[in-house]
Protein backbone atom coordinates (compact mmCIF):
# COMPACT_ATOMS: atom_id res chain seq x y z
CA UNK A 1 0.00 0.00 0.00
CA UNK A 2 1.65 3.84 -1.34
CA UNK A 3 1.52 6.40 0.76
CA UNK A 4 0.89 9.94 -0.59
CA UNK A 5 2.59 12.64 0.74
CA UNK A 6 0.93 16.34 -0.08
CA UNK A 7 3.40 18.64 1.31
CA UNK A 8 3.09 22.57 1.69
CA UNK A 9 -0.58 22.61 0.90
CA UNK A 10 -1.77 26.66 0.82
CA UNK A 11 -4.57 27.00 3.41
CA UNK A 12 -6.18 30.27 3.47
CA UNK A 13 -7.71 32.19 6.93
CA UNK A 14 -9.23 35.11 6.31
CA UNK A 15 -8.60 36.03 9.94
CA UNK A 16 -4.97 35.75 9.97
CA UNK A 17 -3.15 34.54 7.26
CA UNK A 18 -1.99 32.00 4.70
CA UNK A 19 -0.20 29.36 6.03
CA UNK A 20 1.07 25.88 5.29
CA UNK A 21 -0.17 22.17 5.88
CA UNK A 22 1.02 18.81 4.85
CA UNK A 23 -1.26 15.72 4.58
CA UNK A 24 0.10 11.91 4.70
CA UNK A 25 -2.37 9.64 4.19
CA UNK A 26 -2.36 5.80 2.67
CA UNK A 27 -4.00 5.10 -1.06
CA UNK A 28 -6.73 2.73 -0.26
CA UNK A 29 -9.85 4.38 -1.40
CA UNK A 30 -11.19 4.22 1.98
CA UNK A 31 -12.74 6.95 4.47
CA UNK A 32 -10.11 7.45 6.35
CA UNK A 33 -9.89 9.42 10.24
CA UNK A 34 -8.48 12.45 10.45
CA UNK A 35 -5.84 13.29 12.73
CA UNK A 36 -4.27 16.77 13.21
CA UNK A 37 -0.61 17.59 14.74
CA UNK A 38 -0.67 20.93 16.23
CA UNK A 39 2.89 22.16 17.07
CA UNK A 40 3.72 24.35 20.20
CA UNK A 41 5.79 27.26 20.94
CA UNK A 42 8.96 27.61 18.94
CA UNK A 43 7.85 24.81 16.89
CA UNK A 44 6.40 24.37 13.06
CA UNK A 45 5.82 21.30 10.92
CA UNK A 46 8.86 20.26 9.06
CA UNK A 47 10.30 20.15 13.17
CA UNK A 48 12.53 17.46 14.03
CA UNK A 49 10.83 13.72 13.14
CA UNK A 50 7.41 15.18 12.98
CA UNK A 51 7.76 13.75 9.06
CA UNK A 52 8.63 10.69 10.00
CA UNK A 53 5.92 10.45 12.47
CA UNK A 54 3.02 11.18 10.16
CA UNK A 55 4.59 8.37 7.65
CA UNK A 56 3.65 5.63 10.81
CA UNK A 57 0.45 6.81 11.12
CA UNK A 58 -0.36 7.06 7.27
CA UNK A 59 0.79 3.41 7.02
CA UNK A 60 -1.74 2.97 9.97
CA UNK A 61 -4.57 3.95 7.98
CA UNK A 62 -5.05 7.54 9.13
CA UNK A 63 -4.74 10.77 7.38
CA UNK A 64 -2.73 12.62 9.25
CA UNK A 65 -2.34 16.31 8.68
CA UNK A 66 0.12 18.70 10.28
CA UNK A 67 0.64 22.83 9.38
CA UNK A 68 2.31 26.26 10.39
CA UNK A 69 0.45 28.30 12.90
CA UNK A 70 -0.25 31.94 10.07
CA UNK A 71 1.90 33.54 12.80
CA UNK A 72 4.50 30.40 13.97
CA UNK A 73 7.47 33.07 12.36
CA UNK A 74 7.56 30.99 9.06
CA UNK A 75 6.05 32.22 5.94
CA UNK A 76 4.41 30.70 3.08
CA UNK A 77 7.37 30.87 0.64
CA UNK A 78 10.14 29.68 3.63
CA UNK A 79 8.49 26.77 5.77
CA UNK A 80 11.70 26.06 7.38
CA UNK A 81 12.85 28.66 9.05
CA UNK A 82 12.16 31.86 11.15
CA UNK A 83 11.80 34.24 8.73
CA UNK A 84 8.98 37.02 10.06
CA UNK A 85 9.88 37.63 13.23
CA UNK A 86 7.06 40.32 13.15
CA UNK A 87 4.69 37.82 12.62
CA UNK A 88 5.91 35.59 15.80
CA UNK A 89 5.70 38.79 17.53
CA UNK A 90 1.58 39.56 16.96
CA UNK A 91 0.94 35.88 17.35
CA UNK A 92 -1.68 35.16 20.07
CA UNK A 93 -4.25 32.59 21.31
CA UNK A 94 -7.36 33.48 19.03
CA UNK A 95 -4.95 33.42 15.90
CA UNK A 96 -3.93 29.92 16.61
CA UNK A 97 -7.76 28.66 17.77
CA UNK A 98 -8.83 30.67 14.44
CA UNK A 99 -5.75 28.47 12.25
CA UNK A 100 -6.37 25.11 14.06
CA UNK A 101 -10.57 25.84 12.95
CA UNK A 102 -9.34 26.83 9.44
CA UNK A 103 -7.74 23.26 9.01
CA UNK A 104 -10.26 21.61 10.63
CA UNK A 105 -12.88 22.78 7.91
CA UNK A 106 -10.34 22.65 5.22
CA UNK A 107 -10.00 18.93 5.21
CA UNK A 108 -12.98 17.59 7.08
CA UNK A 109 -14.24 18.94 3.65
CA UNK A 110 -12.44 16.35 1.81
CA UNK A 111 -14.37 12.95 0.53
CA UNK A 112 -11.53 10.59 1.94
CA UNK A 113 -12.21 11.41 5.47
CA UNK A 114 -14.52 9.71 7.91
CA UNK A 115 -16.05 13.03 9.49
CA UNK A 116 -16.91 10.96 12.85
CA UNK A 117 -12.91 10.44 13.46
CA UNK A 118 -11.47 13.74 13.54
CA UNK A 119 -8.54 13.74 16.16
CA UNK A 120 -6.21 16.11 17.29
CA UNK A 121 -3.07 16.12 18.46
CA UNK A 122 -0.98 18.72 20.76
CA UNK A 123 2.72 19.12 21.53
CA UNK A 124 3.57 21.45 24.24
CA UNK A 125 1.92 25.12 23.81
CA UNK A 126 -0.52 23.28 20.95
CA UNK A 127 -1.84 20.62 23.40
CA UNK A 128 -3.11 23.66 25.39
CA UNK A 129 -4.71 24.70 22.59
CA UNK A 130 -5.99 21.52 20.97
CA UNK A 131 -7.75 20.68 24.43
CA UNK A 132 -9.20 24.20 24.13
CA UNK A 133 -10.27 23.73 20.86
CA UNK A 134 -11.53 20.20 21.92
CA UNK A 135 -13.84 21.56 23.86
CA UNK A 136 -15.43 24.28 21.35
CA UNK A 137 -15.55 22.17 18.21
CA UNK A 138 -18.08 18.91 18.76
CA UNK A 139 -16.52 17.55 15.48
CA UNK A 140 -13.48 16.29 17.33
CA UNK A 141 -13.78 13.14 18.80
CA UNK A 142 -10.10 12.36 19.98
CA UNK A 143 -7.84 14.21 21.81
CA UNK A 144 -3.96 12.94 22.41
CA UNK A 145 -1.49 15.55 24.40
CA UNK A 146 2.13 15.02 24.02
CA UNK A 147 3.77 17.26 26.88
CA UNK A 148 1.47 19.65 27.21
CA UNK A 149 1.00 22.44 29.39
CA UNK A 150 -2.07 22.57 31.92
CA UNK A 151 -2.46 26.33 31.46
CA UNK A 152 -1.84 28.78 28.75
CA UNK A 153 -0.97 31.43 31.58
CA UNK A 154 2.41 31.59 30.79
CA UNK A 155 3.55 35.13 30.29
CA UNK A 156 6.17 36.69 32.64
CA UNK A 157 5.42 37.67 36.37
CA UNK A 158 6.44 40.40 38.04
CA UNK A 159 8.66 43.21 37.24
CA UNK A 160 9.15 41.29 34.11
CA UNK A 161 5.37 41.55 33.60
CA UNK A 162 5.53 44.91 34.21
CA UNK A 163 8.51 45.82 32.06
CA UNK A 164 6.78 44.00 29.12
CA UNK A 165 3.40 46.35 29.66
CA UNK A 166 6.06 49.30 29.80
CA UNK A 167 8.10 48.33 27.16
CA UNK A 168 5.22 46.83 24.72
CA UNK A 169 7.88 44.10 23.85
CA UNK A 170 10.11 41.14 25.03
CA UNK A 171 12.70 38.81 23.18
CA UNK A 172 13.54 35.40 23.59
CA UNK A 173 16.36 33.76 22.73
CA UNK A 174 16.13 30.53 20.13
CA UNK A 175 18.13 28.37 21.75
CA UNK A 176 18.90 26.77 17.89
CA UNK A 177 19.06 29.80 15.60
CA UNK A 178 20.13 32.62 18.10
CA UNK A 179 17.54 35.03 16.89
CA UNK A 180 15.56 36.89 19.23
CA UNK A 181 12.20 36.62 18.75
CA UNK A 182 9.42 39.28 20.03
CA UNK A 183 6.77 39.03 22.40
CA UNK A 184 4.44 41.61 21.62
CA UNK A 185 2.09 43.03 24.75
CA UNK A 186 -0.78 42.65 22.44
CA UNK A 187 -0.61 38.64 22.95
CA UNK A 188 -1.68 38.86 26.99
CA UNK A 189 -3.85 41.54 25.84
CA UNK A 190 -5.57 38.99 23.66
CA UNK A 191 -5.60 36.37 26.85
CA UNK A 192 -6.59 38.75 29.11
CA UNK A 193 -9.52 39.82 27.13
CA UNK A 194 -11.01 36.23 26.64
CA UNK A 195 -9.83 34.32 29.43
CA UNK A 196 -12.57 32.32 29.70
CA UNK A 197 -11.97 30.72 26.53
CA UNK A 198 -8.05 29.97 27.14
CA UNK A 199 -8.45 28.21 30.49
CA UNK A 200 -7.15 24.97 29.99
CA UNK A 201 -8.74 23.56 33.07
CA UNK A 202 -12.03 24.24 32.59
CA UNK A 203 -11.61 23.04 29.14
CA UNK A 204 -10.27 19.65 30.22
CA UNK A 205 -13.11 19.32 32.56
CA UNK A 206 -15.58 19.69 29.87
CA UNK A 207 -13.51 17.91 26.90
CA UNK A 208 -16.31 15.01 25.41
CA UNK A 209 -13.29 13.60 22.99
CA UNK A 210 -11.63 9.73 24.20
CA UNK A 211 -8.40 11.79 25.65
CA UNK A 212 -4.88 10.11 25.57
CA UNK A 213 -2.46 12.15 27.76
CA UNK A 214 1.63 11.41 27.16
CA UNK A 215 4.55 13.15 28.88
CA UNK A 216 7.88 12.18 29.16
CA UNK A 217 9.41 12.22 33.06
CA UNK A 218 12.42 13.77 32.36
CA UNK A 219 10.28 16.74 30.29
CA UNK A 220 12.86 19.69 30.53
CA UNK A 221 10.69 22.21 29.10
CA UNK A 222 7.28 21.47 30.86
CA UNK A 223 6.93 18.92 34.16
CA UNK A 224 5.18 15.57 34.31
CA UNK A 225 2.77 17.29 37.28
CA UNK A 226 0.51 19.12 34.33
CA UNK A 227 0.12 15.94 32.76
CA UNK A 228 -1.14 14.46 35.98
CA UNK A 229 -3.11 17.55 36.50
CA UNK A 230 -4.92 17.05 33.09
CA UNK A 231 -5.75 13.35 33.75
CA UNK A 232 -7.07 14.71 37.42
CA UNK A 233 -9.69 17.03 35.51
CA UNK A 234 -10.13 14.32 33.25
CA UNK A 235 -10.61 10.93 34.76
CA UNK A 236 -11.64 9.41 32.20
CA UNK A 237 -8.61 10.13 30.38
CA UNK A 238 -5.85 8.04 29.83
CA UNK A 239 -2.32 8.82 31.32
CA UNK A 240 0.78 7.24 29.41
CA UNK A 241 4.25 8.23 31.40
CA UNK A 242 7.45 7.79 29.23
CA UNK A 243 10.39 6.88 31.43
CA UNK A 244 13.06 8.86 30.59
CA UNK A 245 11.69 10.67 27.84
CA UNK A 246 12.26 14.50 27.74
CA UNK A 247 10.04 17.46 25.93
CA UNK A 248 10.28 16.38 22.30
CA UNK A 249 10.82 12.26 22.77
CA UNK A 250 13.91 12.43 21.45
CA UNK A 251 13.73 14.20 18.35
CA UNK A 252 16.20 17.21 17.80
CA UNK A 253 16.45 19.15 14.60
CA UNK A 254 17.66 18.83 12.08
CA UNK A 255 16.45 15.25 12.18
CA UNK A 256 19.26 13.44 10.08
CA UNK A 257 18.21 9.55 11.01
CA UNK A 258 15.74 7.80 8.76
CA UNK A 259 14.35 6.20 12.20
CA UNK A 260 12.05 7.57 14.50
CA UNK A 261 14.06 8.13 18.01
CA UNK A 262 13.09 5.36 20.62
CA UNK A 263 10.79 7.32 22.69
CA UNK A 264 8.72 8.79 19.96
CA UNK A 265 8.56 6.04 18.23
CA UNK A 266 7.20 4.24 21.58
CA UNK A 267 4.70 7.42 21.42
CA UNK A 268 3.53 7.08 17.84
CA UNK A 269 2.82 3.16 18.60
CA UNK A 270 0.44 4.18 21.97
CA UNK A 271 -1.12 6.89 20.21
CA UNK A 272 -2.15 4.64 17.05
CA UNK A 273 -3.17 1.83 19.31
CA UNK A 274 -5.21 4.21 21.11
CA UNK A 275 -6.90 5.75 18.73
CA UNK A 276 -7.66 2.51 16.65
CA UNK A 277 -9.28 0.71 20.30
CA UNK A 278 -10.95 4.26 20.81
CA UNK A 279 -12.45 5.62 17.56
Amino acid sequence: MGIIKEQNIIISNPETRDFLADAFYPENGNRLPLVIFVHGYKGYKDWGAWNLMAEKFAEAGFFFVKFNFSHNGTTVTDPLHFGDLEAFGNNNYSKELSDLGAVIDHFAADNKIDTDKIILIGHSRGGGISIVKTHEDERIHGLVTLASVDTLDRFPKGEAFENWKKEGVYFVVNGRTKQEMPHYYQFYEDYENDMHRFDVERATEMAKAHFLIIHGTQDESVPAKNAEHLHLLHPNSELFLVEGADHTFGTREPWESVQLPENLAKVTGKCIGFLRERM
